[in-house]
């Protein structure tokens, strides 16, 4: 797996060759998922040591998700995989960039290509409403991500 940087120096961690990704507190990290093709941002995300290691091991992108507390791969239910082309670290080593092959209609679990699908409008106050940039449903997520079954009210 791969550790915390607390024995580095910031020299070392910014100019050096090793990789020691920074976890948070909870043990993550932030992951922004972009087309390599065209550069959109497709996807924030994040990952744990085991989602980091499994990305790096098997070439597809595995994440944690918070909600659930559990480790999932993109495409597992939906297949929309996502092929890692490269990944990249900041430097200092708290956030990551996966340049992906996005497989299927889209990313985002709204039906959308990706989760990036709003606005905000600059040089406002007060209340701002968002207003919708490249927002065509690509899926139909109720097919992609069908609900489980209800338990029966007893």
């Amino acid at each position: 797996m791969y550790g915390s940087h607390a024995m580095s120096t910031t020299h070392d961690i910014e100019e050096g060759l090793a990789f020691t990704p920074k976890y948070d507190a909870d043990g993550l990290i932030t992951a922004v998922a972009t087309d390599a093709a065209t550069g959109d941002v497709l996807m924030v995300a994040h990952m744990n040591a085991e989602a980091l290691a499994k990305t790096i091991a098997s070439g597809e992108a595995w994440y944690y998700s918070r909600s659930r507390k559990a480790l999932w791969r993109k495409g597992e239910s939906s297949g929309h995989v996502q092929r890692v082309l490269e990944l990249r670290t900041d430097c200092d080593q708290d956030a990551l960039w996966l340049k992906v092959e996005q497989q299927g209609a889209g990313a985002c679990h709204t039906g959308r290509r990706s989760c990036f699908y709003r606005v905000v409008p600059l040089g406002q106050s007060g209340s701002v409403r968002l207003e919708f940039r490249n927002a065509d449903k690509a899926f139909d997520p109720q097919r992609v991500y069908p609900k489980p079954a209800e338990e029966p009210r007893r």
